[in-house]
């Protein structure tokens, strides 16, 4: 078997966690690789081998949470896995409860971990864009903190996203942004003649740093490395059918 890319964050120290690349799978064609995301057109029983695989490189034995993402700012709290079929429409997760990995699927969107190892409580969520300017980071911590955490004690990791010189935008976009803070004219970069480009991980990074959160960014960009990442933007300019997704995860360990 494949050895499963993992990369983890200095930041979260010892916490089990991990954000997985797409090498080390059975998914093929398009989508070869390690693909975790039932929303593709990909064999069910290949994303539940790759889903096994996933979880055994972070922490084997650890059940698998997941939500189904819509791009917003809800947190919900995590007890046990919850059925394919029924899991909650969110963007993050919440927990104080080991052996279970909370894990956030994307394919150019930011997937941020946090950890408060002291208290004994960890999030996850999924930082697109809607989602990072709606607040999705703030109500995560927000979240812990009602579990005990402290947010000058929380730590948190910026996985494998779109970076800024794939990340072409268009200027309602752009306006979007400079009219919610002109502050935000930072994120962005634009050639003369050209459309602007948006700096995801690192406004991310800035409303994390902002919310009083230390943050790393692992500087990892999916669009410009096909080998290790999935992409949803590269898929689409391939004019590919369909695209995988990557799985992000942190738990608690069993104590």
């Amino acid at each position: 078997m494949t050895d499963v890319d993992v990369y983890r964050a200095e930041t979260l120290g010892r916490v089990p966690h991990g954000f997985l690349g797409r090498r080390g799978g059975v998914s093929s064609g398009e989508l070869s690789g390690l693909n975790v995301g039932y929303g593709s057109n990909d064999d069910r029983n290949a994303i539940d081998e790759n889903r096994r695989r996933a979880v055994d490189a972070l922490l084997p034995g650890a059940a698998l949470a997941t939500v189904h993402q819509v791009h917003s700012a809800e947190v919900v709290y995590v007890e046990r896995p919850w059925a394919h079929s029924d899991r909650p429409r969110a963007d993050a997760m919440v927990t104080d409860r080991p052996n279970l990995l909370l894990g956030i699927l994307t394919a150019d969107c930011a997937p941020v971990l946090f950890a408060d190892a002291e208290a004994g409580v960890v999030g996850a969520a999924h930082a697109g864009w809607r989602g990072a300017f709606g607040g999705v980071t703030e109500a995560t911590i927000a979240a812990m903190e009602g579990l005990g955490a402290a947010r000058d004690r929380i730590r948190a990791a910026i996985g494998p996203a779109i970076a800024q010189p794939s990340y072409e935008v268009d200027d309602a976009f752009y306006r979007r942004f400079i009219e919610a803070s002109t502050e935000n004219e930072r994120f962005f970069t634009r050639n003369p003649g050209a459309k602007p480009h948006f700096d995801l991980p690192a406004y991310v990074q800035s409303r994390l740093r902002s919310a009083g959160v230390r943050a790393e960014n692992l500087s990892l960009d999916t669009y410009a490395d096909p080998d290790r990442f999935y992409s949803f933007r590269r898929a689409t300019h391939l004019g590919e059918a369909d695209y995988g997704r990557h799985l992000s995860a942190i738990a608690l360990p069993t104590s």
